[in-house]
């Protein structure tokens, strides 16, 4: 059980705070409730190109990282399709030096042409590393554009096209800046062994002058419903051949997540999984098998992947995975096999909780979905599914009109 108190300071920022006397550490959480899903399709790459810019010092904090040095205290960022995370843990004695970059960093950013153009090379040069010149990089620039015709989805956070960052302007960026770094679209969550009242008044200090701004009220269009399959065919110099299946899922909001996330465990939760155990073990077909959700805010995707022994058939091994499909679909799952992934489920849950920084992490983001007591309820949803919950959301979610696969196929 998290027990926390929520503020709403007069700027429109909202402050979560969580005592936890077991540590001698605080850990300083910022949510930005802007993620990839909220850019301009025609200047994709923005909100991961901010997240970098964000590193850039501010107007009275020159280097985050010297400051935090000197405080004992270390830092991060990432960004996702639906929001950007900064977080920040050091000693409790030292809690004001987080909040003095954190809040300076949200009323005065560098946002420079210099930094601009010393960022964006540091972002090319990831999308380079990371998408082009790995293997299997770019399953992601190829699958979710297939899965996602109208959604923001359909881009990967790094971008659409790494034109769109490299033609980014100054103002461009701040333009980005005002429309999504105010106040009121952002959660800052502390945990630390300090009264409430303390806490308070610190952020207030901080935070409380920095001048309200409209929310961005950004309105995605949603992705109209999948009609009929769709498929993908490329080849790439890797070492195996891929099959990548990713069926339409629901919202995270939506009770049946929950479900979908304890189906991909009993598919792939292990060694002694199915897709492991009747896949990769028992045939000469696979090398390895997995299954997973993506945990988007809106409709999400459910992915089954495998990746193919040389010389295997693709149609042979695709029969492999969707015969494992079908028996999720038509057949209850033992109580074993749910009892199993509930139990990791809980135990997961639970370790969560012994971490400060994880504490922080999941206020911000149970605030950001709109229901922050589903931290302390969420256990109770994957307590409460039965074998029957599973083989009806199988049924529902593993149909073929709502499948998008990628025959990722390895050439010399």
């Amino acid at each position: 059980m998290i027990e926390y108190k929520k503020f709403i300071l007069k700027n429109g920022l909202t402050l979560l705070a969580h005592r936890d006397r077991s540590s001698t550490l605080a850990a300083v959480n910022v949510l930005y409730k802007v993620g990839a899903r909220s850019e301009n399709p025609h200047k994709t790459g923005f909100a991961h190109l901010f997240e970098h810019l964000m590193f850039s010092g501010s107007k009275n904090v020159k280097s985050f990282d010297d400051e935090l040095q000197v405080a004992g205290g270390e830092s991060n960022a990432f960004t996702c399709s639906d929001y950007t995370n900064y977080y920040i843990t050091l000693p409790k004695e030292n809690i004001e030096t987080a909040l003095w970059i954190e809040s300076d960093r949200m009323l005065y950013p560098n946002i420079t042409q210099h930094n601009i153009d010393t960022q964006r090379s540091v972002v090319i040069e990831e999308f380079n590393q990371r998408y082009l010149n790995r293997p299997y990089g770019d399953v992601w620039l190829l699958l979710r554009p297939l899965a996602y015709k109208v959604h923001p989805y359909r881009w990967a956070t790094i971008g659409k096209n790494i034109e769109h960052i490299k033609n980014a302007t100054l103002d461009n960026a701040k333009c980005f800046f005002d429309l999504h770094y105010s106040p009121c679209n952002a959660v800052i969550s502390i945990v630390s062994d300090m009264e409430y009242g303390k806490i308070y008044k610190l952020v207030e200090k901080w935070f409380g002058e920095i001048p309200a701004r409209p929310a961005s009220n950004c309105k995605f269009p949603q992705e109209p419903q999948q009609m009929e399959p769709r498929s993908l065919t490329v080849e790439r110099k890797v070492p195996l051949t891929c099959i990548y299946k990713a069926y339409k899922m629901c919202r995270r909001e939506n009770p049946d997540y929950y479900v979908c996330d304890l189906l991909t465990d009993i598919f792939a939760g292990g060694k002694s999984s199915r897709l492991y155990v009747n896949l990769v073990k028992n045939t000469n077909l696979f090398a390895r098998a997995n299954a997973f959700i993506s945990g988007d805010i809106d409709e999400g995707l459910l992915t089954v992947s495998a990746n193919l022994l040389p010389n295997v058939d693709v149609k042979k091994a695709e029969a492999a995975i969707e015969s494992e499909i079908e028996k999720m679909r038509t057949e209850k799952v033992s109580e074993y096999e749910l009892e199993k992934v509930k139990n990791k489920a809980e135990a997961s849950h639970v370790y969560s909780e012994t971490d400060i920084l994880n504490k922080a992490m999941m206020l911000g983001y149970y605030e950001m979905l709109g229901n922050i007591d589903l931290i302390n309820e969420e256990l109770d949803y994957y307590r409460a599914i039965t074998a029957d919950d599973i083989m009806k959301v199988s049924k529902s979610v593993f149909a073929d009109e709502k499948c998008s696969t990628l025959y990722y196929k390895s050439v010399n």
